[in-house]
């Protein structure tokens, strides 16, 4: 077999792995932060975690297919190791960018949701309205 086929199939099988990986952790992980973002929903969370892990999985399958072919060819032993350190190292840095923006992302969406709770009173207003000394300020009541 030549040195550049192996180092093909090296390099399909370890980037397929790491991504499987990558994406079963953040799945696991992230469900939890997911359903803090979508304030408790769980069968929300459960759907978009899973819609994330899917795209995840089709932009670094497609990256890892893409990023295959080599212009150089591999004629000893160190050539496939320099050739695949170098796609392996790509690969890693584009699986941790995509985590990176999905973090990010997520984290926009909780801050927004953050804010529009803290956007209503924690109570309804009644009009009425207790000082710290005890006495009630707002609109008199009729007759007094």
């Amino acid at each position: 077999m030549d040195l550049t086929v192996l180092a093909y199939v090296v390099y399909l099988v370890v980037s397929i792995g790491l991504t499987i990986w990558v994406a079963r952790t953040l799945s696991s992980n992230g469900r939890v932060f997911l359903a803090d973002v979508l304030h408790g929903n769980e069968k929300l969370a459960d759907a978009v975690n899973h819609l994330l892990v899917v795209g995840f999985y089709l932009v670094n399958m497609g990256f890892v297919a893409l990023y295959l072919k080599s212009a150089d060819t591999a004629d000893d032993a160190r050539q496939v190791f320099e050739q695949l350190s170098v796609k392996l190292g790509v690969v890693l840095l584009v699986l941790g960018a995509m985590h990176l923006g999905n973090v990010f992302v997520l984290n926009k969406i909780r801050r927004r949701g953050l804010m529009e709770r803290e956007q209503y009173p924690p109570v309804d207003p009644d009009g009425l309205t207790e000082t710290a000394v005890g006495g009630w300020t707002g609109p008199k009541p009729a007759g007094a």
